[in-house]
């Protein structure tokens, strides 16, 4: 057997044995429902086509008087046809008040059980683009300029774009004491792993004209190069859209909030 083909069972072996631990100490902690690309966990009928806008802030509690960053995220989500086969084309454009804020992100996405199966982000006048599917991740070669040219990672399980949280969410069936743990991946690091998120309850939150939209709160914490970190997101039960999220870390805190309808569509003026 040759030493490539050796080390390549040998990572597809290590994957298997890190992702039975990382289930094991999940099923320990919440009787979690394993969400993958294939076993059908998610409700794909409820990620509706259409433009999302979120305005992005973050705050510091040693700073009260300052609104450390802005960012305004646009992600449209549209159903189309790649050969011949229904896809779901996400688009995604961040802008911040500094031109070094802006990324622009194209995903495309299976539409039977959102199995990623391109991605590409442009950052810094960087492009890194992928080619995705259940075995593994590979640079996408076709494209001009590709920062990640000589990328590959196999994998050892089917999963998720962890770009497409947000879709993600929305499509979970949620309910009361709830927990999933979605096997992710963000795409050019090192390995997907399985992220448990539990719903913890529910709550009232205000719309436009004091309206009051029934949500789920959906809860998530970990650690991130030696932060501690959580995560809070309300999805409203009725529609599954994502409202609001509230990410903690670094004893910052960072906001996210969806615009309403009347909110200019400047994804439009960028295409």
């Amino acid at each position: 057997m040759q030493p490539a083909t050796l080390r390549k069972q040998h990572l597809r072996a290590v994957f298997i044995v890190m992702a039975c631990m990382c289930l094991f100490s999940l099923a320990a902690g919440a009787q979690a429902d394993t969400v993958v690309p294939g076993n059908h966990r998610l409700i794909i009928s409820a990620l509706k086509p259409g433009l999302r806008q979120y305005l992005v802030y973050f705050q510091n509690p040693q700073t009260p008087k300052q609104l450390q960053y802005f960012w305004f995220w646009m992600r449209d989500v549209r159903l189309e046809t790649k050969n011949n086969e229904p896809v779901f084309a996400i688009r995604q454009c961040w802008l911040g008040s500094d031109t070094n804020a802006y990324r622009a992100v194209y995903s495309l996405n299976s539409a039977k059980d959102f199995a990623p199966l391109y991605h590409s982000e442009t950052a810094r006048n960087k492009i890194n683009a992928f080619n995705w599917s259940p075995r593994g991740i590979v640079s996408a070669d076709t494209v001009d300029g590709n920062a990640r040219k000589d990328f590959r990672l196999d994998f050892a399980a089917p999963n998720f774009n962890w770009n497409l949280d947000i879709e993600t969410f929305e499509m979970l069936p949620l309910a009361a004491g709830k927990a999933f743990a979605i096997h992710f991946y963000d795409a050019g690091s090192d390995i997907p792993k399985y992220v448990l998120y539990k719903v913890t309850g529910s709550e009232l939150i205000t719309t436009l004209n004091n309206e009051q939209v029934d949500c789920w709160k959906l809860y998530t914490e970990g650690e991130s190069r030696g932060t501690k970190y959580s995560e809070t997101f309300w999805i409203s039960k009725k529609e599954h859209e994502l409202l609001k999220e509230e990410d903690a870390f670094g004893g910052g805190f960072r906001y996210k909030v969806k615009l309403p309808g009347l909110a200019p569509d400047l994804l439009k003026r960028f295409n």
